[in-house]
C-alpha cells in the first residue's frame, strides 16, 4: 500500500494541521512552518488509512501515528488574528512586482523533484525535498500578505460604503428640497401671470398718466418696480419677497450640491479601482492555491519513489553483505599472505648471518690448528650453523605452506564467485518473471491462441508456448518484450525458437459463463466467475473464460480489447453460423468474447436476460464456445459451466465433441440458484444439434413435472463429472422436495457427485483498510475509523446525531419474496421501538413490493432514526457497510449470501435466518454448541416476527450493556477470512481428482 503524503509529513518530523479563519470569506490562510530545534516535542498520534478532503469545506480527516521519532513537529497552522504585527509586516508580498526571476527559476526547478528522486543519492533526495518546503512556505507567506492586504482593503471599502450612504441622504434631502422649490416657482409663475394680467386690464379701461389708479376698487401699477418699491402694503408683497429670497438660496444650495454629486462619482471610481485590486488579489491568491496543490502532488510522488528507493535498498544491502563476506575472505587470506612474507624476509636475514658465519669459519678454519680455543669455536660454530639450517629448513616448510593455503583461499574465493555468478544466471533463467501482473501473461496467452485461430502456428507450438506463459517463463518474456517493435512474422519465428519438451504442472481450467464480474454482472454468478477464477491464478493454473459479447457490458474494464482475424463457424438451427471472436483481459484475466453473427442480434438486446428467446440465445452461445475451443486446439482439463445458461455444455460435450477429439477435459456444472431452470419445450433442444429423442428421457434432460419439456439444469446434472452448489447447507436443502423445485430426485440419485462449497468474497475489493469509497479507512486495530465512517452516514441522510451510541442497523438487498421483504418491513419498525436508527438500500422488481416501500419511505422522509434509499448505489452500499453497527439478512432461503461476508468484514455484527450459506457463515454467540472461536453474529431459524425480533433484542442488548465485548466481536469478525483462498482450494482438489482419474481410464 502506498504511503500516503500525510505519512511521509510524519516521517519527516512534520505534522500537518489545518483550521478555517473568521474572515467574512471564510478564507483559510495557511503556512507550512519547519522547526529545526532538536529539543522540542513531538506529538505522537495515531495513523489512520482515509480519504483526503479539503481543509476549506470538510473537516479535514484526523491522522495519527504511534511513533518514537525523536525529531521536532511542524504545524500546518492557519493565519490566526493573534498574529503578532511584526511577523504581518515581515511577510513579503507575492505579486507580479515582487516575484524576481530567483524566485521563479526556485518554483520551477520542482518539476523535475520526480525525475531526480529515481536517480539522486537519499541526500539529494532530502536537499530537493527541503527545496520544495522552502517554496511552500515562501507561497504561504505571500498568501498571508495578499489576505492582510484584503482585509486592508475591505475595510476601507466598508469605510467608502458608509460616505456614500451620507451622501446619498444627503442628496435625498436635497432632492426634496428641490422639489419645493420647483413647486414655489409655481406659484411665482402663477402670481406673475396674474400680475399682466391686471395691468393689461388697467390700459384696456383708458389708463391715463397716473402712477396708480384705482378701478373697481383693485391697485394697478404700471410696472414690476413699482410694485415692489410700493410703500403701502399690500397683502402680497412680503410673500413675493420671501419666495425670492428662498430662491435665491436653493440656487446657491443646488451649486453646492452638483459639487458635492461631482466628488462622489470620483469617489465612486476611486472605490472601482479597489474592487479591481480585490479582484486581482483573489487570482494571485488562487495562482498561489493551485501551486501549492501542485507541489503537494509532487511532494507524494517523490514520497512513492522514495518507497521504491527503499526496496532497492535493502536488495543492494543484501548484496552487500555477500560482498563483505567474500570481503573478508579475501582480508584473511591476505593477511597469511603478508605474514608469510614478514617470515620469508626473517629468513633471508637468517641467511645473510649464515653466510657470514660461513666466512667466519673459514677464517677460522686457518687458524685451526694453532689454537684449540678456536676449535672449540668452531664445533660451537658449527652446531649453531645447523640449528640455524634446521630453522631455515622450518621456516621453508612454514612458507610454503603459508602461500599453499593462500593460493588454496583465493581457488575458494574464485570458486565461490563463479557459484554465485552460476547461480544468479541459473536463477534469471529459471525462476519464474514474477514482476508481471497477470494481466500481461493473460494478453500473450490470446496472442499466441491469436496466431493458432489465425494459422500462423501449429497447435503442438501453441501448446509448448502456452506451457512456457503457463510457467512464466523469462524467456519467452524477453521474446516478447524485444518483438514489441517487429512485425508479425518475425515475432512468431522468434517465439518458434523457443519451444521446449517442459511439461506445466498446474491445469488448465475453462470457464463457460454468462456473467463475469465487473463486466458483465447481475447477480452473484459473476462475483463467483470472477473471484474463483483468480483464486485459481494465483495458485498457479491456467484459467481461460468465455462469454457473450453483450452490447451493454463495460467495455471499459476490459484491457487490450480486438477482434481475431478469423471466424469460427458453429452450428445452429440446421445451418452454420459465423462467430466473431474478441480476445482482452479483465483484471489480469484472459477472457475470449463471442459475437455470433446472427440475423437474430442474439445478445444486441441492451440487457444480460429477460429475453423470450433466451433458451435459443444461451444454447446458441454453448455450441459456439465448445467450437471454439475444439478449432483453436486447446486441451483443457477441466471446463466449469455455470447455471443454466450454459448447462447445454455437458451434453453437447460428451455427445457431440468428445467423439470428434475434444475429449481432455471433464465437466464440473454449478448452479448458484436451483429456482432458475430454463425449461423449454423438447423441440427447441434440437436447435443446436442435439438428438431430442435421446435425450428427452426421465434419466436424461426430460423435466421431471413436464414429459414435453427438458430441463437443461437436469441435463447438467446427468452429463456432468461432478456437480457442485454455492454452500454445503443449500445443498442439503436442495435434496428435498421443498428446497429442490423438482429436481431433488434427480440430486439424490447423484448425490455421489454432487457437493457444496461455500463462495468467497474478493478481499480486494472489500477491504476497509483500503476502501476509496469510505471517508476514513480503518481495521480491526483500529476501529476509530468505524465511528467516522458512521457519523458521516448520518449527516449525508440527514440522521440524527444527538446519540453517538445510538445503535445503526443496516440492510443491503434486493426486494424480492426470496428475501424475506415482510420481515425487513417489520424489522424498520421494530429498530425505532428498540432506540436504533435504520438504513435500507435496495429496489424491487416486483410492482406491488417497490409501490410499499415507497409509501414506507415518504413515511419516514424527514424521520430522525429511519431512510429508505430504494435503489442501488454503488458508494453507499460501502458506506453503509462501514456505518452499520448490526447488518439484517432475514432471507427465506439463501443458496450463498455475500452481503453477510462483506458485513463481517467491514465490522458490522450480521442478524441472519438459518439458512443456507447463512447457515454455513454466520454462528450465534448465544448457542453453546458451538466453540467461541466461531460465535460471530445473531442468527434465528423460523422465518416469522418473533424469532426477529428476539435475534434483535438480543443484539441491542449486547451493544448497550457491554461496549467491550462488542468491540471484541467486532474485531474477531473483521479478522474472519471470506476471501476466495478457502473456496479455490476446494475446488483445486475436486478438479485435481477429476483429472487423476480421468487419466486413469481409457474412456470418460
Amino acid at each position: 500500500m502506498a504511503v500516503r503524503l500525510t505519512s511521509w509529513f510524519v516521517s519527516q518530523g512534520i505534522s500537518i494541521s489545518g483550521s478555517n479563519s473568521n474572515s467574512r470569506f471564510s478564507h483559510s490562510a495557511s503556512r507550512f512552518s519547519f522547526a529545526s530545534s532538536p529539543a522540542s516535542s513531538f506529538s505522537s498520534c495515531k495513523l489512520r488509512h482515509r480519504n483526503l478532503s479539503c481543509t476549506c469545506v470538510q473537516k479535514r480527516p484526523r491522522v495519527r501515528k504511534k511513533s518514537s521519532l525523536g525529531q521536532s513537529s511542524a504545524d500546518f497552522q492557519s493565519n490566526g488574528e493573534d498574529e503578532s504585527e511584526s511577523e504581518a509586516a515581515s511577510v513579503p508580498v507575492l505579486n507580479s512586482e515582487s516575484v524576481s526571476d530567483d524566485d521563479v527559476q526556485i518554483i520551477s526547478s520542482n518539476d523535475s523533484i520526480p525525475t531526480a528522486l529515481t536517480t539522486s543519492a537519499p541526500s539529494d533526495l532530502v536537499a530537493m525535498i527541503r527545496n520544495a518546503e522552502n517554496n511552500i512556505h515562501l507561497l504561504n507567506q505571500a498568501r498571508v500578505s495578499a489576505l492582510q492586504d484584503l482585509d486592508k482593503i475591505l475595510s476601507e471599502k466598508e469605510g467608502l460604503q458608509g460616505e456614500m450612504n451620507d451622501l446619498e441622504m444627503k442628496l435625498a434631502e436635497t432632492d426634496a428640497r428641490l422639489r419645493v422649490a420647483a413647486q414655489e416657482k409655481v406659484k411665482m409663475e402663477l402670481l406673475g401671470d396674474h400680475l399682466n394680467q391686471m395691468r393689461n386690464e388697467q390700459n384696456f379701461n383708458g389708463g391715463g398718466g397716473g402712477d396708480v389708479e384705482r378701478s373697481n376698487g383693485v391697485e394697478v401699477f404700471e410696472s414690476e418696480s413699482d410694485l415692489f418699491n410700493q410703500e403701502g402694503s399690500l397683502p402680497y408683497k412680503s410673500n413675493i419677497n420671501t419666495l425670492v429670497a428662498n430662491l435665491s438660496s436653493l440656487r446657491l444650495e443646488n451649486v453646492s450640491l452638483r459639487n458635492d454629486i461631482q466628488e462622489l462619482r470620483e469617489e465612486l471610481n476611486s472605490v472601482k479601482n479597489t474592487d479591481e485590486r480585490v479582484v486581482m488579489l483573489e487570482k494571485q491568491r488562487s495562482a498561489l492555491d493551485s501551486s501549492l496543490k501542485e507541489l503537494e502532488s509532487k511532494l507524494l510522488v517523490s514520497q512513492e519513489d522514495v518507497s521504491k528507493l527503499s526496496n532497492l535498498k535493502v536488495e543492494c544491502k543484501g548484496l552487500w553483505e555477500k560482498v563483505e563476506n567474500l570481503q573478508v575472505l579475501l582480508d584473511k587470506s591476505t593477511k597469511q599472505a603478508d605474514q608469510a612474507i614478514i617470515v620469508l624476509q626473517q629468513n633471508q636475514e637468517i641467511q645473510e648471518k649464515v653466510n657470514k658465519l660461513e666466512e667466519s669459519l673459514e677464517q677460522a678454519n686457518v687458524y685451526k690448528e694453532s689454537s684449540e680455543k678456536m676449535q672449540h669455536y668452531n664445533e660451537l660454530m658449527q652446531q649453531k650453523i645447523k640449528l640455524m639450517e634446521d630453522r631455515l629448513q622450518r621456516s621453508d616448510e612454514e612458507i610454503h605452506a603459508y602461500v599453499k593455503l593462500y593460493q588454496e583461499s583465493v581457488e575458494e574465493f574464485q570458486d565461490t564467485l563463479n557459484t554465485l555468478k552460476e547461480e544468479s544466471k541459473k536463477r534469471a533463467m529459471d525462476e519464474p518473471v514474477d514482476d508481471m501482473p497477470w494481466e500481461f501473461w493473460s494478453r500473450l496467452l490470446l496472442v499466441i491462441d491469436g496466431w493458432l485461430l489465425e494459422r500462423k502456428i501449429l497447435v503442438d507450438d501453441a501448446m509448448a508456448l502456452r506451457d512456457m506463459v503457463w510457467k512464466r517463463d523469462r524467456r519467452i518474456h524477453d521474446s516478447y518484450m524485444a518483438c514489441k517493435e517487429k512485425n508479425v512474422n518475425e515475432a512468431v519465428t522468434t517465439f518458434l525458437r523457443l519451444i521446449s519438451s517442459q511439461t506445466s504442472s498446474g491445469l488448465h481450467v475453462v470457464h463457460i459463463a454468462a456473467e463475469m464480474a465487473p463486466i458483465a454482472k447481475v447477480g452473484g454468478l459473476g462475483d463467483v466467475v470472477a473471484g474463483l477464477s483468480k483464486a485459481l491464478q494465483k495458485k498457479g493454473h491456467l484459467v481461460e473464460i468465455i462469454l457473450p459479447k453483450y452490447d451493454c457490458m463495460e467495455y471499459d474494464r476490459v484491457r487490450d480489447l480486438r477482434a481475431l482475424d478469423v471466424a469460427v463457424e458453429s452450428y445452429f438451427d440446421g445451418r452454420l453460423y459465423k462467430n466473431k471472436i474478441w480476445v482482452g483481459t479483465v483484471e489480469g484475466l484472459p477472457v475470449y468474447f463471442i459475437e455470433p453473427l446472427h440475423p437474430d442480434k442474439l445478445f444486441w438486446r441492451g440487457q444480460f436476460y429477460g429475453e423470450r428467446d433466451d433458451f435459443k440465445r444461451f444454447s446458441f452461445f454453448s455450441r459456439a464456445a465448445l467450437e471454439l475451443l475444439f478449432q483453436a486446439g486447446k486441451k483443457p482439463d477441466i471446463i466449469h459451466c455455470h447455471d443454466w445458461q450454459t448447462a447445454f455444455v455437458a451434453p453437447l460435450y460428451w455427445d457431440l465433441y468428445a467423439p470428434k477429439g475434444l475429449n481432455s477435459a471433464r465437466i464440473c456444472f454449478t448452479c448458484h440458484n436451483f429456482e432458475y431452470q430454463g425449461t423449454a419445450p423438447a423441440s427447441d433442444l434440437a436447435s443446436c444439434g442435439l438428438d431430442v429423442a435421446q435425450l428427452n428421457r426421465p434419466d436424461r434432460m426430460q423435466d421431471n413435472s413436464a414429459h414435453d419439456r427438458i430441463n437443461p439444469v437436469k441435463g447438467a446434472v446427468v452429463f456432468s463429472n461432478i456437480v457442485t452448489t454455492v454452500s454445503p447447507t443449500y445443498a442439503q436443502e436442495v435434496r428435498t422436495a421443498e428446497g429442490g423445485r423438482g429436481l431433488h430426485s434427480t440430486l439424490n440419485f447423484h448425490a455421489k457427485k454432487f457437493i457444496g462449497i461455500l463462495n468467497g468474497i474478493d478481499a480486494d475489493a472489500w477491504n476497509p483498510a483500503t476502501d476509496g469509497y469510505l471517508k476514513v479507512q480503518y481495521s480491526a486495530n483500529d476501529l476509530e475509523g468505524k465511528a467516522e465512517n458512521k457519523e458521516a452516514l448520518r449527516k449525508s441522510l440527514g440522521l440524527s446525531s444527538a446519540d453517538v451510541r445510538r445503535p445503526l442497523v443496516g440492510c443491503i438487498t434486493r426486494l424480492v419474496p426470496q428475501k424475506g421483504v415482510h420481515l425487513i418491513r417489520h424489522a424498520i419498525y421494530r429498530t425505532l421501538e428498540l432506540g436504533g436508527q435504520f438504513v435500507l438500500l435496495g429496489s424491487s422488481p416486483v410492482h406491488h413490493i417497490q409501490k410499499e416501500f415507497e409509501a414506507i419511505a415518504n413515511h419516514f422522509e424527514n424521520h430522525d432514526h429511519i431512510r429508505l434509499i430504494l435503489k442501488y448505489d454503488e458508494t453507499i452500499s460501502h458506506s453503509i457497510f462501514a456505518a452499520s453497527d448490526m447488518f439484517i439478512v432475514p432471507s427465506i432461503f439463501e443458496p450463498c449470501g455475500l452481503t453477510q461476508m462483506i458485513a463481517m468484514r467491514y465490522g458490522s455484527i450480521p442478524m441472519a435466518r438459518k439458512t443456507g450459506g447463512l447457515n454455513d457463515s454466520v454462528f450465534d454467540v448465544d448457542d453453546d454448541t458451538i466453540p467461541l472461536q466461531f460465535r460471530n453474529g445473531y442468527s434465528f431459524l423460523s422465518p416469522d416476527e418473533q424469532e426477529l425480533n428476539g435475534a434483535l433484542e438480543r443484539a441491542f442488548r449486547h451493544y448497550l450493556s457491554n461496549p467491550e465485548s462488542w468491540r471484541q466481536l467486532v474485531q474477531k469478525d473483521m479478522n474472519i477470512d471470506f476471501s476466495w483462498d478457502t473456496s479455490a482450494a476446494q475446488y483445486e482438489e475436486l478438479y485435481s481428482k477429476l483429472v487423476a482419474r480421468a487419466r486413469s481410464k481409457v474412456c470418460p
